[in-house]
């Protein structure tokens, strides 16, 4: 049994207004399951895929108060596109950002709404995986998260150290899914956090067992929902969908 890391969740005060962002920023397209959700997906793109990591924007009244533990690194194909980019999301309504990077050949940027992320310089090893480079993570124990997420996931674990920590759909496909040691303080619950999907015809009660046993915690919100809320071994909130 195993799970795919099938999107990333976001909260955001106005779900439309922020989607058109991000939409425009991947070069993605917009749909909508109901009020107050709004879907990105590449074009064309047949859900779930590990080509991509998809987004949804979630509507949420919860202010942002801290820096997002998850964020996105975009890929750049040279320096003079990642000013390219830099330029259009500003023009789009995104901000630089201060969150204590000093001088890093990266740009450190915050969405409309405050949610940071990162325009990376050119690197060899993000040039196949389509606007999103990697979902990053902080955490305070890489090594305890890669062990985690690539036994809870069909994952394949490609790097790993005590700062950081790296994997990628076993297709080969796709962006990274990174863990990034950094001494931040986790508070309250994560306004980004991952959703993952098990395997038609797997029992999503044996895998949310399965995932528990790994080092997950259940997390009860109060609410009757087909998915189940769980937290990873460093209190990461995370959903486990039913299987499709």
């Amino acid at each position: 049994m195993a799970t795919r890391l099938v999107q990333i969740n976001m909260k955001a005060r106005d779900d439309s207004a922020l989607g058109g962002f991000w939409a425009q920023a991947l070069g993605w397209e917009i749909s909508s399951e109901g009020p107050g959700v709004t879907n990105l997906e590449p074009e064309g793109f047949v859900y779930p895929d590990p080509v991509a990591v998809c987004i949804d924007l979630i509507v949420s009244s919860e202010p942002k108060t801290a820096k997002n533990r998850v964020h996105v690194d975009l890929a750049t194909t040279s320096a003079a596109h990642q000013a390219q980019v830099v330029a259009r999301l500003k023009d789009l309504g995104a901000t630089a950002a201060d969150v204590g990077q000093a001088d890093v050949p990266w740009a450190v940027m915050a969405d409309p709404e405050g949610n940071e992320f990162c325009v990376l310089d050119p690197r060899p090893l993000y040039q196949d995986t389509g606007p999103i480079a990697a979902v990053v993570v902080d955490c305070a124990d890489p090594r305890a998260m890669a062990r985690f997420w690539s036994e809870a996931t069909d994952w394949t674990l490609h790097e790993v150290t005590d700062q950081g920590a790296r994997l990628r759909s076993a297709k080969g496909v796709g962006p990274y899914l990174e863990f990034v040691r950094t001494p931040d303080v986790k508070s309250g619950w994560n306004r980004v956090h991952l959703d993952v999907r098990p395997y038609p015809g797997d029992d999503p009660e044996a895998e949310a067992a399965r995932l528990r046993s790994l080092g997950a915690t259940s997390v009860d919100l109060g609410q009757d929902v087909p998915w189940r809320v769980l937290a990873d071994p460093e209190g990461n909130e995370f959903c486990l969908l039913t299987p499709g």
